[in-house]
């Protein structure tokens, strides 16, 4: 039962990340979402919280336009301090 158990929590949690992503992709550039996935590939936490920080300021209304790579750079900088 463990393991079922273990494996609805992986899958939801999965689903969560991909609904997460697709918010956040649908926001930036494709330029942006290149480096996106190039970040998730070397670093896949770093990667979910930047996706995770577009989204909420999505849910908050306050990104209007796309994100660009260049402002992309400039979030994952911000993250470093």
């Amino acid at each position: 039962m463990k393991t079922e158990n273990n494996l609805e929590e992986m899958k939801k949690m999965q689903e969560q990340i991909a609904k997460l992503e697709l918010i956040a992709k649908n926001q930036m550039t494709n330029s942006a979402v290149s480096r996106y996935g190039t970040l998730k590939s070397a670093h896949p936490k770093k990667a979910l919280q930047a996706a995770t920080i577009i989204a909420q300021l999505v849910s908050q209304n306050q990104i209007q336009e796309k994100i660009t790579d260049e402002q992309f750079k400039q979030l994952l900088i911000s993250m470093e301090q």
